[in-house]
């Protein structure tokens, strides 16, 4: 990752851009797995649910902080300075790794086929949690791509885009800190549901007002409701995942996340290009709410709150 991150810093241009995501990418996929099988491994079934909240927590401060740090390097000195300051962030969490507790639970030492692999996405709870997870992370990234070109064209400053995305980041980690309480008053289904009709509807704001004061409220709402699915789809594919495979389905996760990242741009871009940016935000919330809906909790979700 900071390989990644130096490209951009030595040569602005396109080309170090795509270099720079691919090594970016690639990494985040290792580091976000083995840090979710590490702490799915430490927890208990009690616990599972405050970990991966927790773990949410950490990834939302830095949807805080990044933004803003970024957006304040861009602004007075230049964009080059943002990736230089995350280069030397991730060398000093090089070192910082060496020292993170590894529980380490005995596994199969069966050879499984990547086909037999997808036969665990079968499961009617993991099917759940892969589309959930899959919804939300897009739209999050969807949101972060566009809104800085929306701010642009409607005349926002660099630093108040850098704000506005921030407040979303503030406003996951606050719900991380009562989802596990949301969890156990409400129920997984009835929190995924409204969290992310929430979600679909603080799109839609977006796309019908220029008020300063109201984009942070709406990046406030779509940060409430965005930030309980990553959780809840990771609690969920690791307690219904084969314990001796927790790996492979929370690696099945992230390639349907990826997948859905991979697509999204390519398919909002050709809407946005097509028929405006504020376009990509009327359709994002439509995904969401429709996300939602079929998602809706069922009458009886009494086997759901107990996983």
């Amino acid at each position: 990752m900071a390989v990644g991150m130096l490209f951009p810093y030595l040569f602005e241009s396109i080309w170090s851009l795509y270099v720079s995501q691919i090594l970016v990418g690639t990494s985040n996929v290792f580091i976000a797995l083995s840090l979710q099988n590490v702490l799915g491994n430490d927890a208990t079934k009690e616990t599972r649910d405050y970990y991966f909240s927790m773990f949410a927590l950490a990834v939302a401060g830095g949807a805080l902080v990044g933004p803003v740090m970024g957006g304040y390097l861009a602004d007075h000195f230049s964009y080059s300075a943002g990736f230089l300051v995350s280069m030397i962030i991730s060398i000093l969490l090089i070192g910082f790794a060496f020292f993170i507790p590894v529980t380490i639970k005995e596994q199969t030492t069966e050879k499984v086929s990547f086909g037999a692999s997808l036969q665990l996405v079968k499961d009617p709870l993991i099917q759940k949690a892969l589309f959930s997870s899959a919804l939300v992370l897009y739209s999050k990234d969807i949101f972060v791509a566009y809104f800085p070109l929306y701010g642009t064209d409607i005349g926002l400053s660099t630093t108040t885009i850098g704000w506005i995305l921030s407040i979303q980041g503030l406003a996951m980690m606050i719900i991380r800190f009562v989802l596990p309480k949301l969890l156990q008053g409400l129920g997984r289904e009835v929190v995924l549901f409204t969290s992310i009709l929430l979600a679909g509807a603080s799109f839609l704001g977006f796309s019908i007002s220029h008020n300063i004061i109201l984009f942070f409220i709406f990046s406030c709402l779509m940060g409430f409701g965005l930030g309980c699915g990553q959780p809840i789809s990771m609690t969920t594919t690791y307690n219904a995942s084969p314990k001796s495979r927790t790996g492979e389905v929370l690696g099945i996760r992230l390639m349907t996340n990826r997948l859905s990242q991979f697509i999204a741009p390519v398919l909002f871009g050709a809407v946005g290009g097509w028929i405006g940016v504020v376009s990509v935000f009327y359709v994002s919330g439509a995904f969401l709410i429709g996300g939602a809906i079929i998602m809706k909790p069922r009458k009886n979700h009494d086997e759901e709150v107990s996983t």
